[in-house]
């Protein structure tokens, strides 16, 4: 137990200088240069009584054994992403890298892929619809060692036999019904994010998966191996934030690439891409480019800011405070910024309530009951609001980065902010895993990113790309067994998040979720799949 005597000895500002900074793992910032030996005993002290720890990372065994078989679907802009962090990058990638770190001797893209892990896997398939993907995969990843093959279609690749597992990163609207396939014959599954693009297959998928449990299905959030987000999952599981009623987070996006206007490729036309194989489900409409290559701006193939940008903040959000599907939601907002053509809106708020959480309290039992999640999007601004769970006696500021303010008003740390030993301005705990090196994060689209815990992380110490992390995780569970951190019930209440933020902002309602039937809630009269799906911006109800 803590001397409170100790305390007393210290002004305001010495206490400040020694709680600037708390260690955790390899991470600290100070305040202070120096401290004496009592500030250091009280610092430590304060340690102890916080108690904060990051969470073991998610468990991984060795890569060791025969070469897993996988194949590519979709080798887009995060097809090409999830190559490299499996271990594959293309010609055109590694001579760009090389230039940008003859030019700039701090750029250790080329040099952190060069020191990147051996995965032990054959990448053996591809499967994209535009020739010149194709094309570049298999002149980029064959070799003597590895034959690639090109496949026409998803069902072609399931069905050849040269495969035990794939990757599914094509439009939103393909997700299930690809996972679902490859599911009920036995390959393993990673898949984008979101899960799914309606409600129906996000129930069919599920009981593939259940149904085949000698399969490893993943979804691609990977900063669910971010250590900031497994250090705040300790926070919150002891209490130090008291009551969370209130969690804000944000998209803030303003350039061409945040805004889904992707380049255009100049090869695309009638005879280098498939296009009906592209559309699907998806309305009959005569070849589109911009359709092809930016198809996020539509709700025919994409699931806009509610399923393709929100579904970060909600899950790494619930994979801290494991709330579950909201029993309430409603979504507002339109297209104000960039109208082009598209149907998804680029301004949107969506509120989630859930009625029934506790995330333990330091008041008297029954009291406090309940939270919402706020999230507010724009891709006509890119100012930081950050991410903060706002709980009775401390807020937590989640980033890549960890900041945590005392209350004015805590139960908890009342004693301590009465007798001047806390600020509620000033932050009583800060970590910063990155606090003995420096990242060069130059664009605010990068800092967004690094933020969602979507781009790096650290272990021991040392930036690992967050992609890589998940993807061994799910190769780990392939070759060793486990379950990956974000798996089917994970996926599931991600899905279904989507859909309900999505049928809300279409029909200008509250929608609600029915936990013990597992279904949203329809108006009479209502097919929430055919709102959902509908190509027009909003329905008339």
């Amino acid at each position: 137990m803590a001397d409170d005597n100790l305390f007393n000895k210290f002004t305001r500002r010495d206490w400040l200088k020694g709680l600037a900074g708390l260690p955790i793992l390899g991470g600290v910032w100070y305040a202070g240069a120096s401290f004496s030996g009592n500030l250091k005993r009280e610092r430590k002290m304060l340690l102890e009584t916080l108690n904060i720890k990051a969470s073991s990372p998610p468990a991984a065994g060795p890569m060791s054994g025969d070469p897993v078989r996988v194949g590519i679907i979709g080798f887009g802009i995060r097809g090409e992403q999830l190559c490299r962090a499996l271990g594959f990058a293309t010609t055109d990638w590694l001579r760009q890298m090389k230039e940008a770190s003859e030019k700039n001797p701090n750029d250790s893209r080329l040099t952190d892929f060069k020191a990147q892990e051996n995965l032990n896997i054959k990448l053996c398939a591809i499967c994209d619809l535009f020739d010149y993907r194709a094309n570049k995969a298999i002149e980029s990843f064959s070799n003597e060692n590895n034959k690639m093959k090109r496949f026409a279609t998803h069902t072609e690749l399931l069905d050849s036999g040269e495969v035990d597992a794939v990757v599914i990163a094509t439009p939103d609207h393909w997700h299930a019904p690809i996972a679902i396939e490859a599911i009920n014959k036995g390959i393993h599954v990673y898949v984008e994010k979101p899960m799914t693009h309606n409600i129906s297959e996000t129930y069919v998928l599920r009981d593939a998966v259940r149904n085949n449990p000698k399969t490893v299905f993943a979804v691609g959030h990977q900063h669910r191996q971010t250590q900031s987000f497994l250090t705040a999952q300790d926070v919150v599981a002891k209490n130090i934030l008291g009551h969370v009623s209130l969690v804000v987070t944000a998209t803030n996006r303003n350039d061409d690439n945040g805004a889904w206007q992707y380049e255009i490729h100049p090869d695309a036309n009638e005879k280098t891409v498939d296009w009906n194989q592209f559309l699907g489900s998806a309305p009959k409409i005569p070849w589109t480019p911009e359709h092809f290559f930016r198809w996020r701006k539509w709700w025919a193939y994409g699931s806009g800011l509610s399923g393709d940008l929100m579904t970060h903040d909600y899950d790494r959000l619930n994979c801290i405070l494991k709330m579950g599907i909201p029993k309430y939601i409603t979504a507002s907002g339109g297209i104000y910024t960039h109208r082009d053509g598209r149907n998804v809106p680029d301004v949107m708020q969506i509120n989630m309530e859930f009625p029934d959480f506790t995330s333990g309290t330091s008041q008297e039992p029954g009291k406090e009951k309940g939270m919402q999640l706020v999230y507010s999007a724009t891709l006509g601004n890119s100012f930081e609001r950050g991410t903060v769970l706002m709980g009775h006696d401390a807020s937590m500021e989640l980033g890549n980065t960890l900041t945590i303010h005392a209350d004015l008003g805590s139960t908890k740390f009342a004693k301590m902010i009465e007798e001047g030993r806390i600020d509620p301005f000033e932050p009583i705990y800060q970590y910063n895993p990155a606090a003995n090196g420096a990242d060069a994060v130059t664009s605010a689209t990068a800092r967004y990113f690094a933020n969602k815990g979507l781009l790096w992380t650290y272990r021991d110490g040392k930036r690992v790309d967050s992609t890589f992390l998940h993807l061994r995780e799910w190769l780990s569970c392939i070759r060793n067994g486990g379950k990956p951190s974000c798996s089917i019930q994970e996926g599931f209440e991600e899905a279904i998040t989507a859909h309900m933020g999505g049928i809300s902002y279409k029909t200008g309602r509250r929608v609600e979720w029915d936990p013990v039937n597992e279904k949203i809630i329809a108006l009479p009269g209502e097919n929430l799949d055919a709102i959902l799906l509908t190509n027009e911006e909003k329905v008339k109800v």
